[in-house]
Parts: structure tokens; C-alpha cells; sequence
């Protein structure tokens, strides 16, 4: 997956004696985040829109340098870290850097959200299950064991939740015996989250607790 053709550069970065107004008049432009700023052709971090309007427009972007953030991605990195870095920082734009921190451009996140759109785990036909066990007790091998044991095919799984000792996973997998694999990660301990409308354990429990609301009405 060829990442790189996906850097734009029709932002030049700020230099760092740039006016904070015109960096205002800028953001007031775009959709963007943040901005990229330098000082002698090294990328120093980037400004974000927040702050931006709220600095004194007068002054210049040097008076601010403590309010930069450093964040970036090298022209190496995959799309996966590249993904994690937007996520991590909130951002929409993510600076590129050469090895010699030379500023190359920039990827917007809705570009690289194209990239996973088109992963088999979103554009593949299948169903999804979220399951939960303590963190000590859950393993990726174990979960996919489960899933192959019922002649599925998995296409993709991730950790979604880490709430203290427990761990969240969801599981993507082909339409191929649903219910069978719910029961199967209910029989290693694991709850479902998820809502199956195949899912006959759950409609075991409300056919007795129906009856058992029926024989106490009586």
C-alpha cells in the first residue's frame, strides 16, 4: 500500500517570525486543525487553531514556540501508525519529515481513512461480534482458534476497549455460523457485547423468563 502518494504540499509551513494574525486569517480559511511551523527550513511543530485564535494578533508566532505541538510521521511510516498518530493528537492534518527533518508535506486524515474504508475489514460482507474477558485471561490465538474451530474466516480483529482489567475485542468474520461461534466464546468465558439476532442463548432466556413471569402472574 503505497502511502506516500497521498503527502500534499500546497501548505507551505509557517515561519516562526510569521504574524499570529495572519496565521488567524489563514485557519479563518481552512478546515484544518493545525499548521506546520518552521524556522530555517526544520519543522519545529505545529500551532493549532485553538490556540491561534486566542493569541494577541500583533505579535508573532515566536512568542508562542511553547504552545507548538510536535507531532509528525516520517515518509516511511505505515498507514496503521500513521492512523494511530491522528487518533493520538486529535488532529486532522499529520506533517511528514524526511530522516533529515526536512519538512516533505502533509497527510490529511480523511485520506487515510480511505485506506482503511478499503481494508477487507470494513468492505467485506461478514458480521461483527464484541466480546470481553479480563485482560489476563484473553488472547488473540485463542480468539481466532475460536473463530477457525467453527469453519469461519476471520477478516479482522482489534482491541476496541481497555477498561481497567478487562479488555474489549471486536471480531469481524464471514456470515458462516454466527450463532455457533457466540456460543463458542460464551463456553471460553468470554461475554458478548454484541447483539446477534441469531443469537438462540438470549432468546432461551427470554422464552424462560416470559414463562417464568406467566407461572408468577398465575
Amino acid at each position: 500500500m503505497n502511502i506516500q502518494q497521498y503527502i500534499i504540499n500546497d501548505i507551505k509551513p509557517f515561519n516562526v517570525s510569521t504574524n499570529i494574525l495572519e496565521v488567524q486569517n489563514t485557519f479563518n480559511q481552512l478546515t484544518y486543525s493545525h499548521i506546520p511551523i518552521q524556522k530555517d527550513g526544520i519543522y519545529l511543530g505545529s500551532i493549532s487553531e485553538n490556540d491561534a485564535h486566542c493569541f494577541e494578533g500583533t505579535k508573532q508566532i515566536e512568542d508562542y514556540l511553547y504552545s507548538l505541538e510536535p507531532f509528525f510521521v516520517r515518509e516511511n511510516t505505515n498507514w496503521l501508525d500513521i492512523l494511530e498518530a491522528f487518533a493520538l493528537h486529535n488532529c486532522n492534518i499529520m506533517p511528514v519529515l524526511g530522516s533529515d527533518n526536512k519538512y516533505l508535506g502533509y497527510y490529511e486524515l480523511r485520506d487515510v481513512m480511505s485506506l482503511f474504508n478499503n481494508t477487507p475489514f470494513l468492505n467485506e460482507a461478514g458480521g461483527i461480534i464484541v466480546i470481553e474477558k479480563e485482560q489476563r485471561d484473553y488472547s488473540f490465538s485463542e480468539i481466532c482458534q475460536i473463530v477457525e474451530s467453527n469453519d469461519a474466516k476471520i477478516l479482522g480483529v482489534f482491541i476496541s476497549k481497555m477498561d481497567g482489567a478487562i479488555v474489549q475485542a471486536t471480531v469481524k468474520i464471514g456470515h458462516t455460523g454466527m450463532n455457533a461461534i457466540v456460543q463458542t466464546f460464551r463456553r471460553y468465558g468470554y461475554q458478548v457485547i454484541s447483539k446477534h439476532e441469531e443469537d438462540k442463548f438470549i432468546e432461551e432466556l427470554k422464552e424462560r423468563s416470559d414463562y417464568l413471569n406467566k407461572y408468577l402472574n398465575i
